[in-house]
C-alpha cells in the first residue's frame, strides 16, 4: 500500500494530472473561441510529405539517421520508421501561382535529398506503402532513434496488452501479428494543411470528409502489403490495425480506434477536440508548466500543448489542428487522406483537386453534408479504399431529388466535381494555366482508369506472367517505379510492364 503502481514511464499521478490539464486546455479552447481571439483569414495551406528509403535493388534502407546527416536541412525530419523521412514544405497563399511554384520547390528539394541518399546506397522514394517492405522488417529496433517514438510505441503497447493483429482481406489475404507499432511507419501520406477561421472551420472539414472518398479513389497508390495483392489504397486498414490499441472485448463493445473517420458531421471545432478528449485515453501523459487558464486571465495566449500532444495521438482522415504563430491562435485542418506519391506532378495535381473542391463545397448554399447522411461518406471511403479508381461511389446529384445515387468515381469527378474544383481554385485566385495543368491530370487519370495503384497492380501482374516470382516481380515493379517517379511524367502516362522481363 501507498507504493507509485508505474505503467510504462508515467504514473497514476502523472496521468491523473495530465487529465487535469486536459480538461484545462479545453476549457482555455473554449474561452478562446468565445473571445474571438483567432487569427483573420490569410488563406495559408501547408505541405508534409513522408518518404520511404529504398536501394538500386528497391528493397528498404534501414539508414535515415545517416541520410538526414547528408541533407543536413530542418525541412527534411525523421519518421516513425528508420525506412521513412518527412519533408516539410513551409506555409503558402493560396493564389496566383502557388501551384507551380509549390512544384518547383518540391522537385528541387527531393532531388537533392535524393543524391544526399545516393552517397550511401539509398533512394527517396514516394509510394504509399513500398512493395518490397516486409513483415520482418517491422520490428521496434527498426523504429527511428529518437525518444517520443519508442516511449509511444511502449504506451500504446501497454494499452493494448497483447500483439497488434493484422488482418487485411482484398484481392488476397494478409494475417499476421506485431509485437510493437512499426508496421504503421509503412503508411507514408501526403498531409494538406488548411488555415482556417473558427465561423467556417466547420464547413471545410466537413467538406473534406465529403471528398475524402474522391480524394483516394483518384489518388490511391498502395495497393502491396508485406507481399499481399491487398485493399487499393491498403493505408486505413493497415494504420487503423496498427495502432488498435483495444483488445478485442473492447473492439466488440464499439469502443472507437483511435484511427478514426468519425461518425458524425460537425457544427464546430470545439467538437472534435472535445470528442478527442471524451473517447480517447491519454497515452503521453507529460505535461508543460503553463496554466492555460492563467495565460488567459492575465490577457495571454496559451499554447495548450497538452491538448497538442494528445490530439496528435487520435488519428483522424481529416484532423483538428490548434497551433500559435506570432502569439495568436489559429486553427487548421489536417487532411492526410492521400498516399505518398507517385511524382511531384502527381501530388500536385491531387494538392489541386483538394483545395478547389473543399472551397467550393464549403460555400454552397445547400452543402453536400446536408444532402447526404455521414454514414454515406464513411462507406464511400472504405469502397475507395478497396476499390481506388473503380470504385462507385453514394453521391446527391443535381436535378435528382431525394436519395443518392451510386456512381462511378471517374464519372463523378469529370462531370461534376472537376468543374467544381475549378470554380473552387478561381475563388482562391490560382492562375488559370495552374488550374488547368494540375486539373488536366486528374481529368486524364479519369480518362484512362490509371492511377499509381492501378499501375503497380498492372505492372506487377505483368512480371508474374513473364515468368518472376513474387518477390522478384515486387522488387521489379518498385525499381521501375523508382525510374519513372524521377522522370517525373504523370503517373497516367506511364507504360505498364517491367523491362528485362
Amino acid at each position: 500500500m501507498g507504493e507509485k503502481i508505474v505503467a510504462g514511464a508515467f504514473d497514476l499521478s502523472d496521468r491523473q494530472r495530465y487529465r487535469r490539464k486536459l480538461h484545462q486546455c479545453l476549457e482555455g479552447l473554449e474561452r478562446l473561441l468565445a473571445e474571438r481571439r483567432f487569427d483573420r483569414p490569410r488563406n495559408l495551406m501547408g505541405m508534409e510529405i513522408e518518404l520511404n528509403l529504398a536501394g538500386s535493388d528497391g528493397m528498404p534502407r534501414m539508414m535515415n539517421g545517416q541520410v538526414l546527416e547528408r541533407i543536413a536541412s530542418r525541412d527534411f525530419q525523421t519518421e516513425l520508421g528508420m525506412f521513412n523521412l518527412e519533408v516539410n514544405i513551409v506555409p503558402h497563399h493560396l493564389d496566383g501561382r502557388v501551384l507551380d511554384q509549390l512544384a518547383e520547390e518540391l522537385r528541387t528539394g527531393l532531388g537533392y535529398a535524393d543524391r544526399k541518399a545516393g552517397e550511401v546506397d539509398a533512394g527517396i522514394m514516394m509510394i504509399g506503402i513500398l512493395p518490397t517492405v516486409g513483415s520482418a522488417d517491422m520490428v521496434r529496433a527498426n523504429l527511428s532513434a529518437v525518444d517520443r517514438y519508442a516511449l509511444l510505441n511502449d504506451q500504446m503497447v501497454a494499452a493494448r496488452g497483447e500483439d497488434f493483429s493484422l488482418d487485411i482481406e482484398g484481392v488476397e489475404h494478409l494475417v499476421c501479428t506485431s509485437g510493437s507499432i512499426t508496421p504503421e511507419a509503412a503508411c507514408t501520406s501526403v498531409q494538406l494543411h488548411l488555415q482556417v477561421t473558427p465561423e467556417r472551420f466547420a464547413d471545410v472539414w466537413n467538406a473534406a470528409q465529403a471528398v475524402a472518398a474522391v480524394q483516394v479513389a483518384l489518388g490511391a497508390n498502395s495497393p502491396f502489403l508485406f507481399g499481399r495483392e491487398l485493399w487499393r489504397e491498403s493505408r486505413p486498414p493497415l494504420f487503423q490495425q496498427a495502432t488498435d490499441t483495444r483488445p478485442p472485448e473492447l473492439q466488440n463493445q464499439g469502443v472507437r480506434p483511435r484511427t478514426w473517420f468519425g461518425e458524425r458531421w460537425i457544427g464546430s471545432a470545439y467538437e472534435l477536440f472535445e470528442e478527442n478528449l471524451r473517447y480517447f485515453p491519454p497515452l503521453l501523459a507529460i505535461c508543460e508548466e503553463e496554466d492555460p487558464l492563467r495565460v488567459l486571465d492575465e490577457g495571454g495566449v496559451p499554447r495548450l500543448q497538452e491538448l497538442i500532444l494528445h490530439n496528435g495521438t487520435v488519428y483522424r482522415w481529416n484532423r483538428p489542428v490548434y497551433g500559435l504563430s506570432g502569439g495568436v491562435p489559429h486553427l487548421r485542418v489536417e487532411n492526410r487522406v492521400l498516399p505518398a506519391g507517385p511524382t511531384v506532378a502527381d501530388v500536385i495535381a491531387n494538392t489541386a483537386l483538394y483545395y478547389g473542391l473543399v472551397r467550393a463545397l464549403a460555400e454552397e448554399s445547400r452543402p453536400v453534408w446536408t444532402r447526404m447522411p455521414f454514414t454515406a461518406a464513411a462507406e464511400n471511403f472504405e469502397t475507395a479504399c478497396r476499390r481506388g479508381i473503380d470504385a462507385e461511389l453514394l453521391w446527391p446529384r443535381p436535378g435528382r431529388s431525394g436519395g443518392l445515387t451510386r456512381v462511378p468515381a471517374v464519372e463523378l469527378v469529370r462531370d461534376e466535381l472537376l468543374p467544381l474544383a475549378a470554380a473552387g481554385l478561381d475563388a482562391w485566385n490560382i492562375e488559370p494555366a495552374d488550374r488547368d495543368r494540375y486539373l488536366g491530370i486528374i481529368e486524364e487519370r479519369c480518362k484512362r482508369r490509371t492511377n499509381g495503384a492501378s499501375w503497380q497492380a498492372d505492372t506487377y501482374h505483368r512480371a508474374r506472367e513473364a515468368g518472376l516470382g513474387r518477390d522478384a516481380a515486387l522488387a521489379a515493379m518498385t525499381r521501375r517505379y523508382a525510374e519513372l517517379m524521377q522522370d517525373g511524367e504523370p503517373v497516367h502516362s506511364w507504360p505498364v510492364g517491367v523491362p528485362g522481363t
